[in-house]
């Protein structure tokens, strides 16, 4: 058996003291590393965080797909049901331009104050 210089002296002194031995503490050791199922307890809390973690993206995603999706058949409804402007319509244009960037105005706002307007778990 080969031990690193730096632990073979820690492991003669702690076998050096009275009532231990070498057998004993190898056997204390071996044991204690098999209990942990040969992995770190550093590793399984990682593993734990990261089970939670895999979760929480896998929600985000799912809550994605979901807007994703909303907003789409949004789109989808509102141009069908409304009908084009005729090209010659500036005034109508423009209001559609100016209610577009009110939107987007409103839009940031929203963003900016963190808080949504649709929230699931308000409305329940």
């Amino acid at each position: 058996m080969f031990l690193p210089a730096s632990v073979s002296r820690r492991f003669e002194a702690l076998a050096a003291k009275p009532g231990a031995n070498k057998s004993s503490i190898l056997a204390a050791a071996l044991t204690a590393f098999l209990d942990r199922g040969g992995a770190s307890e550093l590793e399984e809390q990682f593993a734990i965080r990261l089970n939670r973690i895999s979760g929480q993206l896998a929600r985000i995603e799912r809550n994605g797909h979901v807007e994703l999706e909303s907003l789409a058949l949004f789109i989808r409804y509102m141009l069908a049901v409304n009908a084009p402007l005729a090209e010659e319509d500036e005034a109508a244009r423009a209001i559609g331009r100016d209610r577009f960037s009110a939107f987007i105005a409103r839009v940031g706002q929203q963003l900016a104050t963190g808080r949504r307007t649709f929230d699931p778990e308000l409305e329940a």
